[in-house]
């Protein structure tokens, strides 16, 4: 094929803050007027004229086609009913708000089947659960599986101090068999599961230091907790936090995990302990993938430190620091001169397996819309006036 099929593996939708309520059920509706009544956006692009690229349909397809785009996997994006911010960003709720909550991270779930269903084969629906309930969070992923919502499941971040036991507690046992039973996706998005920092001056800077590496955690997490030796046909996914940071991760993990095999670390012993089947770093071989959102060239150059088959590009869409609108221009200056099979693993095929699209069904709409080989061999001679994603940088930050 002349042309590359694109699948954006990050991208992010959401309904209309009122168009909500009609997902919910109705015992929560009175409930939703006075919080709908109440409520302020805490994000600027939800403000802005342009917001419904978030849930108009049309409006989406023509932008992403223009764009190169035939294909996406959906994160969430507006603000769920019940939540001061979006469910990718907002804490752990208290025992007296999950209720109110899970209802609405239920009604985005139900919107966000509906809307995937206009066109099914385009899209793939990051569903969203929580935790609190362990009983109620496999219900929620069974529910994901049978409505069709083929992204899987966006991890709820755990950031320390959360009300309910971390991660890596085997509690959770529970929620990862249901996703192997089901072929449902774990998904860790960047920007999850970092601490409430307070309302300080240095809050934000110090939130932007520290944001990747919290949203790091559940690779080493799942990993050394042993969660793959119980449940090896599970899938991670993480999305949109770079992937310059995980060989040197696998790295120290592999280091650790040589240390427990000879029972410690200089005077620190291992006590009761998860002993792993492997060296971590062959988990990610796997079980483990990366959507590289926004992929700058250098990490592109870096591919095979963690396996080509592993990475995934992503646009980002519509965010302000994702490649839209100039996705083919990114594509073209990040793979520039590689070899168009490992190319075309990147930008679609990987993301097929994963997520379970037809390609078969997309190369039509590649052939028209997506870039050609021969222009993303020849690279991109001159960076557009007003980009303003990392893909362009001269040199990206290594751990985002």
């Amino acid at each position: 094929m002349a042309r590359y099929i694109v699948i954006s593996a990050d991208c992010h939708a959401g309904a209309e803050l009122h168009d909500y309520k009609q997902y919910l059920e109705a015992r929560y509706h009175a409930a939703f007027d006075d919080w709908a009544e109440h409520y302020v956006s805490p994000y600027a692009d939800l403000e802005r004229p342009d917001a419904n690229r978030s849930w108009d349909s049309s409006r989406r397809i023509r932008e992403l086609e223009e764009d190169g785009i035939v294909a996406e996997v959906l994160y969430p994006n507006t603000v769920p009913p019940f939540f001061p911010k979006s469910g990718l960003t907002a804490l752990t709720p208290s025992a007296v708000d999950f209720e109110c909550r899970l209802a609405g991270l239920r009604a985005h779930n139900r919107w966000l089947a509906a809307w995937c269903g206009e066109c099914p084969e385009r899209r793939a629906g990051v569903g969203q659960i929580l935790l609190n309930d362990v009983e109620e969070a496999v219900r929620d992923v069974h529910w994901i599986a049978d409505n069709g919502l083929r992204g899987g499941i966006l991890l709820p971040g755990l950031p320390p101090g959360a009300p309910i036991p971390p991660l890596h507690a085997p509690v959770y046992d529970p929620v990862w068999r249901a996703c192997e039973e089901r072929g449902v996706n774990i998904n860790a998005h960047g920007g999850s599961a970092s601490p409430d920092y307070g309302q300080y001056p240095a809050s934000q800077l110090v939130w932007l230091m520290e944001t990747s590496w919290f949203s790091h955690r559940p690779l080493w997490t799942l990993i050394l907790s042993g969660t793959f030796d119980r449940f090896p046909r599970l899938r991670l996914v993480l999305a949109e936090q770079g992937s310059g940071w995980i060989r040197g991760a696998l790295d120290v993990m592999d280091q650790h995990h040589g240390h427990l095999t000879r029972g410690g670390v200089g005077e620190l012993r291992f006590l009761n302990t998860v002993e792993l089947q492997r060296k971590p770093s062959e988990y990610w071989g796997t079980n483990c993938y990366v959507a590289a959102s926004f992929m700058h060239r250098d990490d592109c150059a870096r591919r095979e430190l963690i396996g080509t088959d592993r990475v995934m590009w992503g646009s980002d869409y519509p965010h302000i620091e994702g490649t839209y609108p100039f996705s083919k221009e990114g594509i073209r200056r990040t793979f520039a001169g590689v070899d168009p099979e490992d190319v075309r693993a990147m930008l679609g095929a990987t993301a097929a397996a994963v997520y379970g699209f037809d390609l078969a069904r997309l190369e039509g709409l590649a052939a028209r819309f997506g870039p050609t080989v021969e222009e993303v061999d020849a690279g991109l001679d001159v960076v557009p006036a007003g980009t303003t994603s990392l893909a362009f940088r001269d040199s990206p930050p290594m751990n985002v």
